[in-house]
This record gives C-alpha cells, structure tokens and sequence, in this order.
C-alpha cells in the first residue's frame, strides 16, 4: 500500500517552491506575520511550582497566613494581563490558521480580505481549542499539586507521591490524545471548514470516518509530520541562532560605548540600552518569523495533500497541483 504521507513529500515541495516564488518583500512581510501566529496550535500556560529560602519567622514548608494588599492586588493584575495577552494571541493565531490556509489554496496573500471572510470561524476554533486545552491543562495542574501540596503544607508526601507515578501513563495517554485532536484540528479540520463553511464539529463529523477507513494513512502522516517537525525545527533554531549572533555584535559594541560614557547602571545608560535590547528582540523575532515561512508553507501544503489523496472530496489543492504538474 503507497503511503500518501511518503509520496507527497516532493510535491510539497515543488507546490512550495510554486508558492513562495518569485521573492516579493510584501509577500512574504505578510506570510512572515501569519507564521508568527500559527504552528501546531495553541499553547497554553504550564503551572510552575517551586520552593525558595524565606524571610522572618516563617518557617519552611508553611504558608503566610497573609500577604500585603498592595502584593496581592498587583500579583492578581499581572496574572489577569497575562492571561489576558495569551487569550488574544491565541485568538489572533485561530484567525490566521484561516488565512494561511486560504492563501495558499488559492495562491494569493491578503490578511485582510480573508480576516473578514473567517474571523467567525476563527472564533469556533478559538473556542474549540480552550474547551480541549483547558481541561488538559486543569488534570495536569492536579497531577503536580499531588507533589507540591504536600511540601507546602508540611503532610507525609508519600501517598501524593505514589499517585504521582501512577498518574504519568495516564497523563502520557492524554497529551498523546490532546496533540493529536490539536494537530489534526490544525491542519485537517481547518480546511475542511474552508471548503464546506462550516464550524469544528461539524468538519470533525466528515473527518472522522476518513480516519477510521484510513487510518493506516493517518498514522503514517503523524510519523513522517513528526519527523518533518522535528527536521525543520532545528534548522530553524540554527539559522536563528547564527543570525542572532551575528546581530548580537553591534549591540555589544554599543553596550560598551555606553559603559564606557555614561555607565550601563546609570539612569541615562538605561535608558539608551532599552531601545538597543528592544531593537534586537524585535529583529530577532522578524528574522524567526521569516524563517519560519518556508517551514510552515510546507508542512502545511504537506498535510493539504495527503488529505486531499486520502479523501479526493477533501481536496482544496484541486486548482494548485496542476501547477506543479510534470511537463
């Protein structure tokens, strides 16, 4: 049995190539802030627990009965505008999975004529991933309090300790389960919505019985998307990284320039080194975005057509493949 997963790797690269040129700033500007915004879903916070030495009469493995107004009151603020931010972006990211999926079913790139068309649907997937990624995140977060309640309030560990061992199959199972639902959600069920304008569960209703008749199929899409994910990802990581040295030198030259003047600890040094830091940031999140267009245009049209050979109703690359066509 040909694997579609296997044989469609050159044609996602030639469709990419067909894509991608010829090379135009606005193009691939706009692709670049699509990239920014999508991947393998939506990442949510992880709780982060740990012990640190106190101060005063508070001994360890006991909680203050009590924390100034002002600290609480600006620790719940921060915790608000966190999550916050992270629920915009990752609305923002559910819309763009639309527009980078129109753009290159139909070979052109506009943000905003495609933002206006999908943003309800952008909205359902939203949706669709925080009532998948929230109870996820919530047994997880039950899974490591069995450890950290009991350093906290001083009990015997051992019991919560077991429960913890016990738990990591049975958490391994579900992050198998949340990946593939996200992943699959992703790259699948998008374009499905696109091409019958409908919500999530309902493109999960026609996407399922695919799975389950060819599920060989499937599976080998996961492995070879994985290894895919894994390849590119790090030279991507390379790439970043020798730029970001590369940029990191004029801004160690102007640290020293400010040091050697006016002092990096002095008020005026601050404030001349807070640009320069925010500059390099930025240019180094443009340079991972831009790297990150190729990657993403492929994997995507990678997975475009193995649904489209899995299931010929499925396929949105009917107008592109001729394009790439053998002569």
């Amino acid at each position: 049995m040909a694997l579609h997963a296997v044989e469609d790797l050159e044609e996602a690269f030639g469709v990419s190539r067909e894509f991608l040129t010829p090379v135009t700033p606005r193009r691939w500007l706009t692709l670049a802030l699509v990239a920014l915004f999508v991947g393998g879903g939506v990442s949510f916070p992880t709780a982060q627990f740990g012990t640190s030495s106190t101060s005063g009469d508070v001994p360890v493995g006991e909680v203050p009965s009590a924390l100034p107004v002002d600290l609480l009151t600006l620790a719940v603020a921060a915790v608000g505008v966190g999550l916050l931010f992270l629920a915009v972006v990752a609305l923002i990211g559910a819309v763009m999975e639309f527009v980078l999926i129109e753009s290159l079913r139909t070979g052109e790139v506009t943000l905003r004529r495609y933002w206006r068309r999908r943003w309800r649907q952008g909205l359902r997937l939203f949706g669709f991933r925080i009532a998948i990624g929230l109870p996820t995140l919530a047994l997880f977060g039950g899974w490591a309090a069995l450890l950290v309640v009991p350093v906290l309030t001083g009990r015997d560990p051992g019991f919560s300790a077991a429960a913890f061992l016990i738990g990591i199959p049975l958490l391994s199972l579900v992050s198998v389960a949340y990946a593939l639902v996200s992943g699959f959600t992703t790259v699948f069920v998008v374009a499905l919505m696109i091409q019958s304008d409908s919500g999530v569960l309902a493109a999960w209703r026609r996407l399922w019985p695919s799975i389950k008749r060819s599920w060989k199929q499937y599976l080998a899409y996961v492995v070879v998307a994985f290894l895919l994910t894994v390849a590119t990802g790090i030279v991507v990581s390379v790439v970043v990284g020798i730029v970001a040295v590369v940029l990191l030198v004029p801004v160690l030259v102007a640290v020293a320039v400010v040091h050697a003047t006016v002092s990096v600890t002095s008020p005026i040094g601050l404030v001349l080194l807070v640009p320069i830091a925010l500059l390099f940031g930025v240019a180094v999140l443009a340079v991972g975005a831009l790297a990150r267009v190729p990657v993403v245009t492929y994997l995507r049209y990678h997975a475009l057509l193995v649904l489209g050979d899995v299931e010929e109703s499925f396929d949105v690359l009917a107008d592109r493949r001729p394009l790439v066509a053998d002569p």
